[in-house]
């Protein structure tokens, strides 16, 4: 699946649609230029460029509204946006979509701040890691944490059930998500924004648009869940003695640092050479290579956890049973940030060795050594020169399966086993009782996959609740499930 661009014309829009866009959102809010378009429409890898006519930024839920009604009465497909940071194509409009984009960027403020409440009210354009900065200013800690905290938006978190590094302890965005503000297809505004950690009165409508790709309606603002701020850190990184001794190690960080820990990390040792190789500022912590590693990190709200007590006595545990041969305690905030740094460049350098072909999965706990081995194997038998790079969050069951490009092959010549390499490492998967996409969605990407491994019951129940809330199956057509416009 190499990259490409549609090469197809740009869709065409109703006599009079942009001039109504216009007025709605004015001049500000209406990108028609080619120059200003393609960012939206080129997926962050470049493996794809879409085309819309235009892409519209409303600056309040009124406008949100405006545009969708407008939309729906001129039976034009809205594709939502982000941060367009997305790993699926979710938030690309092709030209197959015959869709406009609606951009969320220009939605950023934080509504309301109740550190007493521990909630935050933000609009979806806020970027993850300034929410992140004003729940610290109030001292309290907003848990979400991506590699692309940076420009992602929490709209499009949300939209995605984005997971991260902090799942383990505090669960995913579906978790962290109190109440929601959803325009529907047909412009009508849902003000679900409920700062409650009980509400029982009817169905939990929320939960119907967080993970849904834009498919149901556009979330315009969230109430978001906050907890107090971080005064004790403790990280570790940890060589394994082999790969299976990864399960009982994280028992035993649950057993002995208890709901402290954050984090529990699985890294290969080829994503070691490679950010050792291809990024800057990195050294490898321990002294001697080693197959595989493990980094944790606990945290708690108070100095008095005794974190790093509650970590030599874990490490002196594990070392005795023969799980670990090696461990680097972080002494200082420094050193802990240096082992971060080292986690996110294991993602960031594959591009480096070229062509990837990546499974975002998740497995049941018990079996994640397992699968790793059989999914190996089966890759290498297809391609024998192949390199498996399997990392990610253990503590929560999702491996980043990914697979880097024989070192002799050509780029594109790699990507065209796309589907194969697809088909051998799902398998594995659904034969474990896993997923196919633990956190990153389905998008586009996926679509045909999801459809071949999903029960026709299960597709047929989603179809019914994307049809009674999208009835012209108006929003994000194509993307989780099949676009069924003439």
């Amino acid at each position: 699946m190499a990259s490409h661009s549609t090469g197809a014309p740009l869709p065409t829009l109703p006599e009079g649609f942009l001039a109504a866009l216009r007025q709605i959102v004015d001049d500000k809010g209406l990108l028609t230029a080619a120059e200003e378009i393609l960012p939206h429409v080129t997926e962050q890898r470049g493996r794809f460029v879409g085309a819309t006519a235009c892409v519209v930024k409303p600056a309040t839920t009124q406008e949100v509204a405006e545009v969708m009604k407008l939309c729906c009465d001129h039976n034009v497909a809205v594709v939502p946006q982000g941060g367009n940071t997305g790993l699926v194509s979710a938030g690309i409009a092709f030209a197959e979509d015959r869709a406009i984009i609606l951009s969320l960027s220009r939605m950023n403020r934080v509504r309301n701040l109740d550190p007493l409440n521990n909630t935050m009210t933000v609009e979806a354009g806020c970027i993850l890691q300034n929410i992140q900065d004003a729940a610290a200013r109030v001292d309290r800690f907003f848990p979400l944490s991506l590699g692309s905290e940076g420009t992602c938006q929490i709209g499009g978190n949300i939209a995605s059930n984005a997971g991260g590094i902090n799942v383990i302890r505090y669960g995913n965005s579906r978790a962290l998500v109190l109440g929601l503000e959803v325009v529907t297809a047909e412009g009508e505004v849902w003000d679900g924004l409920r700062s409650l950690r009980k509400d029982n009165t009817g169905y939990d409508l929320k939960q119907l648009f967080i993970g849904s790709e834009g498919t149901l309606g556009v979330i315009t603002a969230a109430v978001l869940k906050l907890f107090p701020a971080t005064k004790e850190r403790s990280t570790a990184f940890i060589a394994l003695g082999q790969l299976e001794d990864a399960l009982p190690l994280l028992s035993l960080a649950q057993s002995v640092i208890g709901e402290a820990l954050n984090s529990f990390e699985l890294i290969p040792r080829i994503g070691m050479d490679f950010a050792l190789k291809h990024a800057q500022d990195i050294t490898d912590p321990l002294a001697q290579p080693h197959d595989w590693y493990v980094l944790l990190e606990a945290s708690a709200g108070t100095q008095q956890a005794n974190l790093p007590t509650l970590f030599e006595s874990y490490l002196e545990l594990a070392l005795e049973k023969g799980w670990i041969t090696d461990a680097a305690l972080a002494q200082n905030t420094a050193q802990a940030d240096s082992f971060w740094r080292l986690r996110e460049n294991i993602t960031l350098c594959q591009k480096a060795e070229g062509g990837s072909i990546k499974h975002d999965i998740s497995v049941p706990l018990s079996v994640i050594p397992a699968f790793i081995r059989k999914a190996n194997a089966a890759v290498e038998a297809y391609l024998p020169t192949i390199r498996p790079y399997p990392f990610g969050h253990i503590g929560d069951g999702n491996i980043h399966y990914n697979l880097s490009q024989p070192i002799a092959m050509d780029k594109d010549e790699y990507l065209a086993h796309w589907d194969a390499l697809n088909r051998i490492v799902h398998d594995i998967v659904v034969e474990m009782g896993g997923s196919i996409s633990a956190e990153h969605g389905i998008g586009r990407v996926k679509l045909k996959e999801n459809l071949h491994y999903k029960s026709p019951l299960e597709i047929r129940m989603m179809q019914q609740i994307k049809q009674s809330l999208d009835p012209k199956n108006l929003m994000n057509p194509g993307k989780l499930l099949p676009d069924t416009r003439k």
